[in-house]
């Protein structure tokens, strides 16, 4: 993934607002990672952790996505059904 410098290696999250919370899932894994909570902040934190656990459980394999993610958007469409 991503890595700036010698830092912490860098992962795109997209975090959804709901209306009981937040719910949050990096790109680009292998496998599903889902973080959640009442705050953005919690949400983050739990994601992160996430995160960690399912590199510790299933190795850096996990990271290995081809092609990898350069970058995400959000677009919105209308589409008529």
């Amino acid at each position: 993934m991503n890595q700036i410098g010698k830092g912490k290696p860098q992962y795109k999250i997209i975090i959804e607002k709901h209306t009981d919370g937040y719910v949050a899932y990096p790109l680009g894994f292998k496998g599903v990672v889902v973080g959640q909570g009442d705050t953005f902040e919690e949400t983050l934190s739990d994601v992160k952790s996430a995160i960690r656990f399912h590199i510790e459980t299933f190795g850096k394999d996990v990271l290995d996505v081809d092609p990898p993610i350069l970058e995400a958007f959000i677009a919105e469409a209308e589409v008529e059904a």
